[in-house]
């Protein structure tokens, strides 16, 4: 990590004093730029089927919202002032994005959630709001004015189409400059307004909440759990009272419900399938004439391999998990792999064997990739 993206913080004092804790501006926090994204790429990536994409107009005192993929001859219809356009995952279609994400891998990849570029001209918003998560905002190009407050009271108008608060009393006001960055943690109120034609990149960490973590989590259950049983009433007496549901029926109910347990291991093996599960617009691509088994171990050994920019890998103890799936390896492979899901690319070396037929499953699945980036 480069120490100025904290603002000469280390992470661990990042961590102890700001994170999940209070604001951070940070000037002057990243110019390593190898080319900015302008907005006619932002578009072209805003009209394709696999991204994420929303158009915010402010509009006689109201909030339109439209969501992508859109055609270029809209952005053609747009006034000089007053809109914001919204790319998510950006770092899944731009190389130097991704590598930008990865920078905040002093945080674990269950967290670190995506990179979304937002575009505006003088006067473009998002309108007040706040999130429920953590998020990093970095100018890129132009100027910003960031009002925040602590206050989350949660008052939403009602019918507007986005999140937007009632009332905004700032507390803190900054203009960031290309290169700035604001650190924000969860529900902290912030208001950004375009004062100049510029972007935004927003790191976003995951928050899910704990009914949707929940309900996935007994998803997983339902898929795993193999129970025999069938109900069953020998014991059975005639009623006078058809239409009633007897507690000796409840009774019975709740004693197959009590059948519904887990392990440690249960618990391990959901948060890996979970936490690299791809969104559901996201998809990957075989490759067109797949090397055989033979032809990629060598291309491997004398490339490098790499991780497709969308796919997310993540290990806990012996089990490796791949875009939301368990990846079977031999035992004396999993450290290799361990790296590769750290570092996200392998370097060109000798690999044995069992390493080279996990690397290969992944390539075939367009998981991963021989060479560089």
């Amino acid at each position: 990590m480069n120490k100025q993206l904290l603002g000469g913080l280390t992470a661990e004092q990042f961590l102890t004093d700001y994170w999940q804790k209070q604001p951070l501006l940070i000037r002057n926090a990243w110019q390593d730029f190898p080319e900015l994204i302008d907005l006619p790429r932002l578009i072209a990536l805003a009209q394709q089927d696999d991204v994420e994409s929303r158009l915010i107009e402010r509009r006689d005192e109201r909030w339109l919202v439209e969501n992508g993929p859109f055609r270029a001859s809209r952005f053609d219809r747009l006034p000089e002032t007053d809109w914001t356009v919204l790319v998510q995952s950006v770092n899944h279609h731009v190389p130097h994005i991704a590598d930008l994400l990865y920078e905040f891998n002093f945080l674990p990849y269950t967290r670190l959630d995506d990179l979304m570029i937002s575009y505006a001209p003088p006067g473009g918003t998002v309108g007040p709001h706040y999130d429920s998560y953590d998020v990093f905002l970095l100018q890129v190009g132009g100027k910003k004015r960031w009002q925040i407050s602590s206050d989350d009271a949660g008052n939403f108008i009602e019918d507007a189409p986005i999140r937007v608060l009632r009332d905004f009393s700032s507390e803190q006001e900054w203009i960031l400059d290309h290169g700035d960055m604001l650190y924000l943690p969860p529900k902290y109120a912030h208001y950004g307004v375009a004062l100049e034609p510029g972007m935004t990149y927003s790191i976003g960490f995951r928050a899910p909440t704990e009914q949707e973590i929940v309900g996935k989590f007994l998803e997983y259950l339902q898929d795993e759990l193999r129970l025999t049983g069938v109900y069953g009433d020998p014991e059975r007496q005639p009623t006078a009272r058809p239409g009633e549901i007897d507690l000796a029926f409840v009774g019975k109910i709740e004693s197959m419900l009590t059948q519904l347990t887990w392990t440690d291991a249960d618990v391990r093996k959901f948060v890996g399938r979970y936490f690299t599960e791809p969104k559901p617009h996201v998809f990957y691509t075989a490759p067109d004439d797949a090397l055989d088994f033979d032809e990629f171990a060598a291309q491997a050994q004398a490339q490098g391999v790499y991780l497709d920019l969308k796919s997310l890998m993540l290990y806990e103890g012996e089990q490796l998990f791949i875009n939301g799936e368990e990846l079977e390896a031999e035992a004396d492979a999993v450290e290799t792999l361990r790296r590769l899901a750290d570092s996200r690319r392998l370097p060109a070396v000798q690999y044995d064997d069992a390493v080279l037929e996990a690397l290969y499953t992944c390539y075939d699945y367009g998981y991963l990739h021989v060479g560089k980036i």
